[in-house]
């Protein structure tokens, strides 16, 4: 007996995905069979990956979208379902983070995380939940087989770090609402579960890991190492396929180990 993860036919939504874990995600569902709508404000970036996927064969489609204003992320999830159909799952991707003291902090960093990583989060994550609630209320009509919501949080959700301390605040709260999601939007055959992933090398950070300060992160790691984006196909794919229809409200941890 073989559990295939295909997800042909299936339309997928990735936010912050104009590169790190956005854009692997994005090329992980289309090898996968999805078709893929790529979100973010750098569109050159996501024109590049959208070249990319094609030309191994995948379907791709960029949109436009600022996750820190609602008409925004509206016009683009309008925009993705009248060219590429519904919107079956939602890689609720998009984050920031400062580095800094808690003294330190002022109203506009605190505005900064937790308006793109928080608010942006689930505004976007409300959006696409309004038509996939609609569609299951119509299934007879629309054929409507479950949506999957696969909000990207952080294992700095579980266990505080100095410096990052308000980043922590936001992505606990990413947690939360995963499972506030979970809970009023589970009847509709919706699923919503969170991966917090640990350190990954991502184009972002990728300079940190040779400076002292990296390796001395490095060395507090259970197995000293970090992770590659593609360390989180496996656990990307099983969330978005129906293998996964009875999680619904997970809070799964990809660190390596990192957060025990």
């Amino acid at each position: 007996m073989t559990y295939p993860l295909d997800l042909t036919g299936r339309v997928a939504l990735v936010t912050g995905a104009s590169g790190g874990l956005g854009a692997q995600f994005a090329r992980t569902l289309s090898a996968a069979g999805a078709a893929v709508v790529l979100a973010s404000r750098r569109m050159e970036k996501l024109k590049t990956l959208r070249a990319e996927i094609e030309g191994q064969g995948g379907s791709a489609h960029v949109v436009s979208m600022d996750v820190c204003d609602t008409a925004s992320i509206e016009a683009a999830v309008a925009q993705a379902e009248s060219e590429m159909g519904p919107i079956d799952i939602l890689v609720n991707n998009s984050g920031v983070s400062t580095t800094q003291r808690l003294l330190e902090v002022t109203e506009d960093d605190y505005d900064f995380m937790f308006d793109t990583n928080t608010k942006g989060a689930f505004f976007v994550a409300q959006a696409v939940a309004k038509r996939m609630v609609e569609r299951s209320k119509n299934a007879g009509e629309t054929g409507f087989v479950g949506g999957r919501i696969i909000n990207i949080a952080s294992m700095a959700a579980m266990k505080v770090l100095p410096q990052i301390g308000v980043y922590c605040m936001t992505k606990a709260a990413v947690v939360q609402m995963t499972k506030a999601m979970a809970v009023e939007w589970g009847r509709f055959g919706i699923t919503s579960n969170a991966i917090c992933p640990g350190y990954i090398d991502t184009e972002i950070n990728h300079h940190h890991w040779d400076t002292e300060a990296g390796k001395k992160l490095i060395n507090m790691l259970p197995r000293k190492r970090v992770g590659e984006p593609k360390d989180l196909d496996g656990l990307l794919l099983l969330l978005a396929s129906d293998q996964s229809h009875f999680m619904n409200g997970a809070v799964i941890s990809a660190d390596d180990g990192f957060g025990i």
